[in-house]
């Protein structure tokens, strides 16, 4: 009888789940199904590192072990009762010393699961974090397992009871928590432990289907076992928040104004999303009290996704507005694309690519845009770059002649180039940090020459601010450009850059070698051919830049060359690296102002330099420069804090 309910229950399941996969359908194709082979070995690779060590978990020791107990506690007890079961069926039957072992394992296994639950019940009911939205789903979730668990244990006493707790007592110690419930147990009758051994027995394995048909019929917390994994296996594995081109002249849609628009993966991150927070806790606009949080983001997206397959198709008037309900404009502009949302979901939910792709639609279809975004756009549009000088100003005055700077004209071939970049020609402070990165490049002996006026931008900021066909006219003219002069290498100082013309202009057939000098200068003081001599009697702490650390993951080699500096103390922040939090002049918002009434989010960040009591923060972005510039002139403590470029950093140490 068991078994026929059991197969009931599980071909409900698997119904339920399919209905789920055709809802995923509604979306656009993607090639994530591609590469399966290639997508084994990373599964396998992220298992041991996220779900089997809890990397990211860990980061917040609470809920991380709590999780790690949970999962753990499943693992041992589903090999447990496949082991069980073949025993059983195949007629080997394991007994004496290892026959306890398993006992033990698996009982193990059950108490681990039970820890967990009273963890993430006090969590929840009693911390109640900020982060956490508790839904009655939760609770459910919660009692169903602590249910299954518990009851289990009951009728494994009530077993011991009846049996070996008088005659071999010895063995009824290898599984405690049966061991306890037999001692409960023990002053009842042989005929009571019987039958509530076969009463409880029933509730048990009725109560193991009802978790299963109410995770399929609710499609509850319960299924992130089974969705989470084939999220992480389906993710992206190309770079960090770059989205899909857009082929402008024959698409029938410009960004996502519907929901059908995701691709079925994004669809799938909807529902992979454990609405556990910790996105929203490193996002840097929340933070500052700007109305963007990533996880009510997705989970809007859910909802809505819900409401729109469950409007009559032939009622389109009734559709609910994606933009607008789930989510609104101000928490779409609001995004930095910074990365921490994604660096720090456990399940791998990508964030940045839907808010570019509901900016996208905005722009490009709806025409809405911050009154400061239109600026920066119209200034890309007729100037060639975000800034208001006019091309010929890049870099004022001769300066290439005053340094004897090749500059590429027509029919001139270089092998590497060095991509100055917008902020670093037009802004006057990282002008400062640009002549310093060219003084350093020729102390290196490094044979280098720049494009001057030709240079335009990389188109970074447009692509960020939704303004699709913007990028992709300045993407293909600098590929164009770069291979009129055959370029091989290409050395940037701005992150935006290196990521952009690195990671993104491959799809557009330019495919470079591309450094940032924080590498290339790291690699010449390994190598011998850059010495930093001079003593720097300072205090410094680095911000890691967004696009340089989540994005492209370059975190040693800065630290490698401060490390190198004769006297230089180094101070890390307590967010640093992958926790690293953001500067506020990602995703466009260099440009686009941030909403009144909040917290600047340079102004954020700089507080945690001034907790490192380090009179010098040192970056290798020429956003993060400005913006700290910025706040430490808003905060007037100019005399006692510099912000610096680390390339300055380094021609100050050069002999």
């Amino acid at each position: 009888m068991i078994y026929v309910l059991a197969a009931i229950a599980l071909v409900f399941w698997v119904v339920n789940l399919y209905g789920r996969y055709k809802l995923w359908q509604l979306g656009k194709p993607d090639d994530c199904s591609k590469n399966i082979g290639k997508r084994i070995p990373v599964f396998i690779r992220t298992t041991i590192v996220d779900f089997l060590g809890h990397r990211r978990f860990l980061r917040d020791p609470f809920p991380g072990m709590m999780h790690l107990l949970i999962f753990w506690g499943f693992l041992i007890l589903l090999l447990a009762s496949g082991v069980d079961a073949v025993t059983h069926y195949s007629g080997i039957h394991v007994r004496g010393t290892p026959y306890l072992w398993f006992k033990l394992i698996s009982n193990t296994g059950g108490l681990l699961i039970l820890i967990g639950i009273i963890m993430a019940a006090f969590r929840r009911y009693a911390l109640k974090p900020e982060r956490l939205n508790t839904i009655l789903d939760d609770g459910i979730g919660m009692a169903l397992i602590a249910g299954m668990v518990i009851t289990g244990f009951m009728v494994e006493g009530l077993r011991q009871a009846a049996t070996e707790l008088n005659s071999h007592p010895e063995w009824a110690v290898w599984t405690l928590g049966g061991f306890v419930s037999a001692k409960a147990f023990a002053g009842m009758s042989q005929d009571s432990l019987l039958f509530w051994h076969w009463s409880l027995w029933w509730f048990h394995s009725v109560l193991v289907l009802a978790a299963i048909v109410y995770s399929a019929l609710a499609f509850s917390k319960l299924q992130h076992i089974i969705v989470s994994p084939l999220n992480v296996f389906f993710r992206s594995l190309g770079p960090v928040g770059a989205p899909a081109p857009m082929d402008i002249e024959n698409t029938e849609t410009f960004g996502v104004g519907d929901i059908k628009d995701f691709t079925w993966k994004q669809l799938l991150d909807l529902d992979a999303c454990t609405n556990c927070g910790r996105c929203q806790d490193a996002c840097p606009a929340w933070a500052t009290g700007k109305p963007l949080s990533p996880r009510k983001v997705v989970q809007d997206l859910k909802v809505h996704m819900l409401k729109a397959v469950n409007n009559p198709a032939n009622q389109p008037e009734n559709a609910p507005a994606l933009i607008g309900e789930a989510p609104t404009e101000p928490e779409i502009w609001a995004c930095t694309t910074c990365g921490a949302c994604q660096e720090t979901c456990p399940v791998y939910v990508e964030h940045i690519i839907k808010i570019i792709d509901l900016r996208r639609n905005l722009v490009l279809a709806q025409e809405k845009m911050p009154e400061t975004a239109q600026l920066m756009l119209r200034n890309m549009q007729s100037r060639g770059h975000p800034w208001a000088g006019i091309q010929s100003l890049r870099l004022r005055g001769d300066w290439t002649n005053d340094l004897e700077i090749k500059i590429l004209a027509e029919g001139d071939n270089a092998n590497t180039l060095f991509w100055v970049g917008c902020t670093g020609a037009f802004v006057e402070r990282n002008v400062a940090a640009t002549l310093s990165m060219t003084r350093v490049l020729k102390a290196a002996g490094i044979d280098f020459a720049v494009l001057g006026e030709a240079e335009t931008c990389c188109g970074d900021p447009a692509r960020r601010a939704g303004y699709e066909f913007q990028f992709q006219i300045m993407a293909e003219q600098n590929i164009e450009i770069f291979k009129s002069f055959n370029i091989k290498e290409i050395i940037t100082s701005c992150p935006h850059c290196y990521n952009t013309i690195k990671n993104e202009y491959p799809k557009y057939g330019g495919d470079f070698k591309v450094v940032h000098y924080t590498q290339l200068i790291a690699d010449l003081i390994g190598q011998g051919r850059l010495k930093l001599t001079n003593e720097l009697n300072s205090k410094l702490t680095y911000q890691d830049p967004c696009y340089l650390g989540r994005y492209n993951s370059v975190y040693q080699e800065p630290r490698r060359i401060l490390e190198a500096i004769p006297r230089a103390k180094l101070e890390e922040m307590e967010r640093s690296r992958g926790t690293s939090f953001c500067c506020g002049g990602g995703g466009g918002h260099m440009w686009i102002e941030e909403q009144p009434g909040t917290t600047k989010i340079n102004q954020m960040r700089l507080e945690d330099v001034l907790k490192t009591g380090a009179d010098t923060v040192v970056t290798a972005c020429p956003y993060c420069l400005q913006m700290f510039e910025e706040s430490i002139e808003h905060k007037g403590i100019k005399d006692s804090l510099k912000a610096k470029d680390l390339v300055e950093i380094v021609e100050e140490a050069m002999k």
